[in-house]
């Protein structure tokens, strides 16, 4: 009787270590929320079920650590962007993505702090991850323009620069709610005069 083939060591230890990879991003995004820039590293290591050797593998440094967070929320925000063009109808596809967009917001202003302590200052960071927002929010307004449910001249980052612009000068803890109206009023006055989004 013909044996399975099983998977080699190799293959094995790639996937433990992408795994111990994305726990460790996990648990140290919480934690510079909780604690800022100054979160111990050890016990980051340590709620990740990981050793101290392994996070420093991963990440030598305090500064590689909090870059990696930041970009890994990055990513999948960008991913997100592709999940929802291949399951979700344009219009649709746009306001979820642009419901989770807030989110991200909300969550790079709390690990602001954190991210500010990495040489160079945040801001390098923010522009290193403009280009994938920008491609991201552009796929999906594409889709809906050429469906003819979105309008032609709609700008796709002038939908992110006012869901950003609510984050800024909004004071109280409320703020997401009111960027999250302000996602359907902004999908609203994209739409074709006369057009429902299709469900």
């Amino acid at each position: 009787m013909p044996q399975k083939p099983t998977a080699s060591p190799t293959r094995k230890s790639r996937t433990d270590a992408q795994r111990n990879r994305q726990r460790i991003l996990q648990v140290a995004k919480e934690a510079f929320t909780r604690r800022g820039a100054d979160a111990s590293l050890d016990d980051i290591a340590r709620q990740a079920g990981v050793g101290p050797g392994t996070l420093y593998r991963h990440f030598p440094t305090r500064d590689a650590l909090i870059e990696a967070v930041y970009h890994s929320e990055v990513d999948k925000l960008a991913a997100a962007a592709r999940e929802a063009a291949a399951k979700l109808p344009p219009v649709e596809a746009l306001r979820a993505w642009m419901l989770l967009f807030v989110d991200y917001v909300a969550a790079k202003h709390i690990i602001a702090p954190a991210l500010n302590s990495v040489v160079g200052g945040a801001s390098r960071l923010y522009e290193s991850s403009r280009a994938k927002v920008s491609e991201a929010v552009q796929l999906l307004v594409n889709r809906g323009i050429q469906s003819g449910e979105l309008r032609k001249e709609i700008e796709p980052f002038d939908l992110l620069r006012a869901l950003i612009g609510v984050s800024n000068v909004a004071g109280g803890p409320d703020w997401q709610e009111s960027a999250r109206r302000l996602v359907d009023i902004l999908i609203q006055g994209s739409l074709q005069s006369g057009s429902q989004p299709r469900r």
